[in-house]
């Protein structure tokens, strides 16, 4: 199956607004992306067009949405493009252009994040991650072996 995939970098035009439905989570948000280019007559940067994007989360995606993105800050989204054309009660022609997500986060270009890994609540085997030791990261300074220690040659001819 042919699909658009894209990687939009934008800010969240509307609060995310997050729904329990019959097939689970969904979140959405407008997406604001608005290119800048270099004015050489007046020799500074210039906002170009906005576009909009209604940007669509699914099941864990769109809790994490609902609980970690807010009005305003600077995202990366990645997901499926699609283009939706509608008419109105009075015969005009309006289109969409949605992302369903399959990725977000806070552009790091522009800012800092913490980040937290969820727990799964729905896997009843799998410990939270705050039960789980931190591993040891350290690597081990590297030990030089006794030159002394090292296995001689035999000589040749020797048996």
């Amino acid at each position: 199956m042919n699909e658009t995939t894209l990687c939009v970098v934008g800010n969240v035009a509307t609060q995310p607004v997050c729904k329990e439905t019959a097939t689970g989570t969904s979140a959405r948000f407008r997406l604001a992306v608005t290119s800048r280019y270099l004015d050489r007559e007046r020799n500074e940067w210039t906002d170009g067009h906005t576009n909009f994007f209604t940007v669509w989360a699914r099941r864990t995606l769109a809790a994490n949405v609902a609980s970690s993105v807010s009005l305003g800050d600077p995202v990366v989204v990645q997901g499926r493009l699609r283009v939706r054309t509608e008419r109105t009660e009075q015969g005009e022609s309006r289109t969409w252009a949605d992302i369903d997500a399959v990725a977000i986060g806070h552009d790091l270009a522009r800012g800092t994040s913490a980040f937290r890994r969820a727990s799964r609540g729905d896997t009843p085997a799998t410990a939270p991650a705050s039960s789980r030791p931190e591993p040891n990261w350290e690597t081990p300074p590297a030990s030089r072996p006794d030159p002394a220690s090292r296995p001689q040659p035999e000589p040749a001819g020797v048996t």
